[in-house]
């Protein structure tokens, strides 16, 4: 192998040494093998990137694992197919970079049980607080971060608010509590 001599413009003056000889052995070596390593992980890199995702025609409803989460452009539209079917709102308020919202989605909203009771007792609804109208919901509910999750009435009337995310045993319970509080007022 031929020994890597870059030059730095400084010291390309006659009887000047190159860059990486003027250093020591010791540190040579090293930026060496940091080159070398960071070479033979490009292909690791690389063949983690895909081509372009298809996209799918709109849909009334799109389901995350198994929860239904409606597809609106409007929280209106939500509220008044909640209200003709008799049921709560369930609002997720998230952004694409949230972990924690992604850890619900992997984990909780894949759940069986979850999904049968969210389907069952509520029109859920899924907002990107950064995209569209997410940002003027998140602003009209002063969501402060990410997941916020809010149990609405069909007049939007925060029931439950819960900032963070929520495993499945604290998501039934928040939603049971919902529940039970527009059951007190009817």
């Amino acid at each position: 192998m031929y020994p890597l001599r870059i030059p730095c413009p400084k010291n390309n003056k006659p009887g000047k040494k190159p860059f990486l000889n003027s250093l020591s052995p010791n540190t040579t070596n090293i930026l060496k093998k940091s080159i070398s390593f960071l070479i033979l992980l490009c292909p690791f890199f690389f063949s983690s990137c895909t081509g372009p995702k298809k996209v799918k025609a709109p849909e009334d409803t799109e389901k995350i694992g198994k929860v239904e989460f409606t597809q609106s452009e409007t929280l209106f539209d939500v509220l008044d197919k909640a209200e003709t079917q008799g049921k709560l709102a369930y609002v997720d308020v998230g952004t694409s970079w949230c972990l924690p919202c992604k850890l619900m989605q992997q984990e909780v909203y894949t759940d069986k049980e979850i999904a049968d009771f969210l389907n069952k007792h509520f029109i859920n609804f899924k907002v990107d607080a950064e995209k569209g109208n997410g940002p003027n919901i998140a602003a009209i509910y002063e969501v402060q971060g990410f997941p916020t999750l809010l149990f609405m009435d069909a007049q939007g009337r925060v029931i439950v608010r819960k900032f963070g995310a929520a495993m499945q045993t604290e998501l039934v319970e928040l939603a049971r509590q919902a529940i039970d509080e527009r059951d007190k007022f009817q």
